[in-house]
């Protein structure tokens, strides 16, 4: 993969950049703020990006904001924020334009080396990574959405799980069901929540996270 790195952490940057090099990625460019990210995408054109949230001037939200900007400009890099923080505000709007091709993961929840790099392949080839602690607070911020509330709470589970990017298998194993059980819960979160079968393969991670913005 063609990467580029957002973080003003002089650490963490090296880091990744060590990381991802010895896993035979071409780091194009690594840098320490948000104008700097949306430049070295314009010019290098990745396949991802990895993003921190908080950065100078302010290090609030500029590498969210910046995160939504570039989704906006270059559609076909993937974005994946890889932060301390849950904004949660910013997440909801980086997502509701389509969540292929997003991952927003927690720095202290990544397992391991592997986790990330896979998380990361995912994000570039237009899959999704989603931190469960991210997708809880977004499920949360949502619930006041009349097709979400009417979710019982297994398909909320379900829901949660498909946001994180598995497989009918994956959710299946997770909770310890079969896969029959849970294409029925699957078919039931697309009936309440109004996501019709012409609306593509997309709306197995859109299903809760189209509704962030309302």
């Amino acid at each position: 993969m063609r990467v580029v790195i957002a973080e003003d952490a002089a650490l963490m940057r090296e880091g990744l950049i060590r990381l991802l090099e010895d896993r035979g990625h071409q780091v194009c460019a690594a840098v320490g703020d948000g104008d700097a990210l949306l430049a070295a995408v314009a010019e290098h054109r990745p396949d991802v990006a990895v993003v921190d949230v908080r950065m100078p001037p302010t290090h609030t939200d500029e590498g969210l904001r910046a995160a939504m900007e570039l989704r906006q400009r270059h559609p076909g890099t993937g974005v994946l924020v890889l932060s301390q923080y849950i904004e949660t505000r910013y997440s909801a709007r980086l997502l509701e334009g389509g969540a292929a091709g997003v991952g927003y993961l927690l720095k202290d929840r990544v397992a391991d080396v592997a986790e990330f790099a896979d998380a990361l392949a995912r994000v570039a080839a237009g899959g999704t990574a989603l931190d469960p602690e991210v997708v809880g607070q977004l499920l949360g911020a949502g619930r006041h959405v009349q097709g979400l509330a009417a979710l019982t709470p297994r398909e909320r589970e379900v829901l949660a799980l498909m946001a994180e990017g598995r497989s009918n298998a994956g959710i299946a194993d997770a909770l310890v069901v079969s896969g029959g059980a849970v294409e029925k819960h699957v078919a039931g979160i697309f009936a309440k929540l109004g996501l019709p079968p012409s609306e593509g393969d997309n709306r197995r991670v859109l299903a809760v996270l189209q509704f962030l913005g309302s």
